[in-house]
């Protein structure tokens, strides 16, 4: 506890400023456009939308110091209570989840918001990929050590899509186990056994999807699916039509024709990148992409700067599910990707995506901060490459 406290009082000499920065802009960026998205008059106005971002945001702000100022490795040794926290606070999904007009039972009503358990879970995943690796470091291919690392990822992705349904956090898990994985050694030979096996029993799974499941990913390669746009295509298309109609310079701010009408779906939520499109337009739209990559390059920054294996792992776990929720998010909204419910990280409204993802890039500003462990007695393994 001293040590905590004595690292949380040097957080503002110690910390990664530049990665804070990098998300406050990202942040106020997102407000910005966020007071515009729900001006619209099915809002009610934005007073309230405004007020939980920015709150959020202040409280992310503050678990981003608090997680920054622990150290990783301290934290990594209760693993096992970890995933005890992770499997009740899902458990809870059953008998007080809700589905927040969502479609999927993946929240906690509160008497102030709605707490979505998962969006936690992601970051004590990370933390328990990464415990679970540097347990196995010097024998990451072993299978042994990957049937581990591929256990914890069942429990966590099983169990969120037992209970809740969404499959859009928890395909975040298996990214993050992809993108952990790699930057720890796994061989390459276990990833093409992953792809073939997943080829495999895709056809058996299949079976097992409803039919708007279905028709979500069939309507990327099918055009006979609703060809007119008037019912599995009808959110998508109006979407893409207002994330192309702001052309170059978009049609202003609290000008939108569709956004302003209130006509998008989820336009505040996981289809803002289309309101940004609309009214920001093209330079608009690059403008939140770099600065959703810039946050991205910073985290893989900091761990290919540091030696520690673990801290490394946390580094690109954090990048590969802020990866993710990018590519998907935008990929719903030009139609490439079936639409599975991911907010676009800092910029989209929602109180627990806000303060879950500082408080998971505070864990990358404590690697940062201490990029080399801080015990003694540990073996830590050299750098390594990533060979076969």
């Amino acid at each position: 506890m001293n040590q905590f406290i004595s690292e949380l009082k040097n957080f503002p000499k110690k910390g990664d400023w530049v990665l804070l920065l990098l998300c406050l802009i990202t942040s106020a960026f997102g407000c910005v456009v966020l007071a515009s998205a729900t001006a619209a008059d099915k809002f009610g106005g934005n007073a309230r939308y405004m007020i939980i971002q920015i709150a959020a945001t202040l409280l992310g702000v503050m678990m981003f110091a608090i997680m920054s100022s622990i150290d990783i490795e301290t934290m990594s040794e209760y693993r096992n209570l970890l995933v005890a926290f992770n499997c009740v606070l899902l458990l809870m999904l059953i008998p007080f989840g809700t589905d927040n007009n969502t479609g999927n039972r993946s929240w906690l009503k509160t008497p102030l918001i709605y707490i979505q358990p998962a969006e936690i879970c992601k970051i004590t995943y990370v933390v328990i990929m990464a415990s679970v690796m540097n347990a196995h470091q010097n024998r990451i291919s072993h299978f042994s050590s990957v049937m581990h690392m591929v256990f914890h990822l069942g429990l966590l992705f099983g169990l969120n899509m037992l209970v809740s349904k969404d499959a859009g956090v928890s395909l975040i898990f298996a990214f993050i186990f992809i993108g952990m994985a790699f930057a720890g050694g796994v061989s390459l030979l276990w990833f093409g056994l992953a792809i073939g096996g997943i080829a495999a029993i895709f056809p058996i799974l299949w079976q097992f999807l409803g039919t708007h499941q279905k028709n979500r990913i069939l309507i990327l390669f099918d055009p006979t699916i609703d060809p007119l746009g008037i019912n599995e295509r009808y959110h998508s298309k109006i979407n893409l039509l207002s994330l192309t109609g702001g052309g170059l310079t978009g049609q202003g701010l609290f000008e939108g024709n569709r956004t302003q009408a209130g006509a998008l779906f989820a336009q505040h939520t996981d289809y803002v990148f289309s309101s940004i499109g609309e009214e920001l337009g093209f330079f608009g739209c690059v403008f939140v992409m770099l600065l959703e990559f810039a946050i991205i390059a910073r985290c893989l920054y900091v761990g290919i700067r540091s030696q520690d294996y673990i801290r490394r792992l946390v580094c690109f776990g954090a990048a590969s599910a802020l990866i993710f929720q990018v590519c998907v998010n935008v990929g719903m909204c030009i139609g490439v990707v079936p639409v599975i419910g991911l907010t676009l990280p800092l910029i989209s409204y929602g109180g627990s995506s806000i303060v879950t993802i500082y408080a998971m890039l505070g864990l990358v500003s404590g690697s940062y901060a201490r990029p080399e462990s801080q015990s003694h007695e540990r073996y830590i393994q050299p750098y390594r490459s990533y060979r076969l």
